[in-house]
């Protein structure tokens, strides 16, 4: 029995593209008036989207214009990247959408912090995040599609890190920590922006122009099909499967159906980090 729905599209426009994906999720379904919405996307470092290191702000354009035809009105875009989240801001174009459109934007690693306890850890009892992520009512989570040299792949779940201080604090057990991570914040919409991809490495490798978008509500869904579309199989992600043992989502891409492309039509095979080859 498929459990989880993801989508897959292919296009030339990102706005297109967005309103297409979402459509074939439901989104419409999860977001309301009365939400408090962080849209989060990937700004780990400055550079630009067509790098394959940072999330398209013409998605995230996208994005604010869907929850406002939504009918809600706070609306907040932020990240904590792994430096001077600020200065990625201006290089990738976020500033501009976000005053265009008067919604906050805020640096995550400059919020209130808030301790918290996970629920049957793994390995990560207790974490600080972001005031701004505990108290939104829905998080839509803008991941890229790349590889990562620790964790394989860096998708939805990776992209939660922006949320934590200090990042540090998830690298050792890396696997069993992201597992955990997943189950505190649990988006209700998961995007892997895929116009252009990272191959070899998540900061410095060769972009990969693919021209996708995948969407999901299911997260590990929706990583376990950006992972395949990179022709890396989802059973070889370890926090992928430890995150379906915590009941999360799942991960086995027989319960999931396939929306919109099929994954053999675009899949494309990315060249790993040196560890994974």
């Amino acid at each position: 029995m498929r459990t989880a729905k993801v989508a897959i599209v292919k296009g030339q426009s990102p706005k297109l593209m967005v309103k297409r994906s979402l459509q074939l999720i439901g989104a419409n379904k999860v977001v309301t008036p009365a939400d408090r919405v962080l849209i989060k996307p990937n700004y780990i470092c400055a550079k630009h989207p067509s790098t394959g290191v940072t999330a398209d702000s013409r998605v995230v354009e996208a994005l604010i214009e869907f929850v406002k035809e939504s009918g809600c009105r706070e609306i907040t875009v932020g990240d904590g990247g792994s430096g001077d989240t600020d200065r990625v801001f201006d290089v990738v174009g976020i500033r501009q959408v976000a005053a265009r459109h008067g919604v906050r934007l805020i640096d995550l690693n400059d919020d209130e912090r808030v301790e918290v306890s996970v629920p049957n850890a793994l390995a990560l009892p207790r974490v600080s995040i972001a005031k701004t992520v505990l108290e939104s009512t829905c998080i839509i989570n803008v991941a890229k599609l790349k590889v990562h040299h620790m964790a394989l792949v860096t998708l939805c779940i990776k992209n939660l890190m922006g949320a934590v201080l200090p990042k540090s604090i998830i690298h050792g057990q890396l696997n069993e920590r992201l597992a955990d991570l997943a189950s505190l914040i649990r988006p209700r919409i998961n995007i892997i922006e895929g116009i252009v991809g990272s191959e070899l490495h998540e900061e410095d490798g060769k972009p990969v122009r693919i021209d996708l978008l995948i969407s999901g509500r299911d997260i590990v869904a929706t990583d376990a099909v950006g992972s395949a579309v990179m022709d890396i199989d989802p059973r070889r992600v370890k926090y992928l499967s430890m995150a379906e043992g915590k009941g999360i989502g799942t991960a086995d891409l027989a319960k999931i159906e396939i929306l919109g492309e099929p994954i053999e039509k675009v899949k494309r095979r990315f060249r790993l980090p040196g560890a994974f080859e």
